[in-house]
């Protein structure tokens, strides 16, 4: 069980951003500059990525643990940055916690199908993100359009060796989009948060009739929305950021400038219990 903090309404408060690794700064980032007086603490779990291929019981354990360790530092929301996580530990967070717990999934859905005309939805993923069917899920509430998903293992690695683009990305996302493309969607959801960093490789791809959803972009556009509904909104002008991982925090600093489009620095290691 998450320990429950007070429900008061602290407007200077911290939002939390966790994520399996690195790949939640593009969410880091894009709270940032839609919400640039709030202070941010992020957690990258680098001593368990990926979450993608980890079972649901791993996932929701691991995810329990992060989120405790955020509300001790007295938190007023939690972004859970990750889209395997939010498939799978979504629930139970919003659950056993006191703060408002965002994922990136619901959102990236809502924003494609308001983008879609002919209702044909494609989505590429991890594995543990694909097989979930949360996307699928989430889109089918609110619409009846098909849903095409696509699981891509080899762009998180590609992303984190710095290969945004060039002829092996670009082999690789022509391999993965035939299928997608092969089913006329008109609509792309970047369902990992690393996908971000090879938009523009994608879109070359896929052609600009094809309209591509950031899950980052509208995920912060949500927590800005939630936050301003409960009046909790900073006052600042500037906030400032605090980064922990669970494992080589030097390894974070070097990889994670590909994501933030800030400085990062002074990543202190929080090891998890389990």
């Amino acid at each position: 069980m998450i320990e429950k903090i007070s429900s008061k309404k602290v407007k200077n408060n911290p939002i939390g951003i966790f994520d399996s690794g690195f790949g939640g700064l593009t969410v880091m980032s894009a709270i940032n500059k839609i919400l640039p007086g709030e202070n941010l603490i992020y957690f990258g779990d680098t001593a368990h990525v990926p979450y993608g291929s980890k079972s649901k019981d791993a996932v929701i354990k691991l995810s329990k643990e992060i989120a405790y360790f955020l509300i001790k530092n007295k938190v007023k929301t939690i972004v859970v940055a990750c889209n395997t996580a939010s498939a799978f530990a979504l629930r139970f967070l919003q659950k056993n916690s006191n703060v408002p717990v965002i994922g990136v999934i619901e959102p990236g859905a809502k924003e494609a199908v308001l983008k879609s005309n002919n209702k044909a939805i494609g989505v590429i993923a991890t594995e543990g993100t694909v097989l979930s069917g949360s996307y699928p899920s989430e889109i089918r509430k609110i619409s009846k359009a098909k849903v095409y998903q696509q699981e891509c293992p080899l762009l998180v690695p590609l992303v984190e060796e710095g290969w945004i683009k060039g002829e092996i990305t670009n082999a690789v996302i022509k391999k993965y989009m035939k299928r997608l493309l092969e089913k006329k969607i008109d609509v792309l959801v970047l369902g990992c948060t690393h996908y971000p960093l090879i938009k523009k490789a994608l879109a070359e791809s896929i052609g600009q009739e094809i309209a591509i959803v950031d899950s980052a972009q509208a995920t912060a556009l949500e927590v800005k929305k939630n936050l301003a509904q409960k009046q909790i909104l900073s006052n600042r002008k500037e906030g400032n950021f605090k980064f922990f991982v669970s494992d080589n925090p030097k390894k974070f600093e070097k990889i994670g400038k590909l994501f933030f489009e800030k400085r990062i620095s002074n990543v202190k290691k929080q090891e998890l219990w389990g």
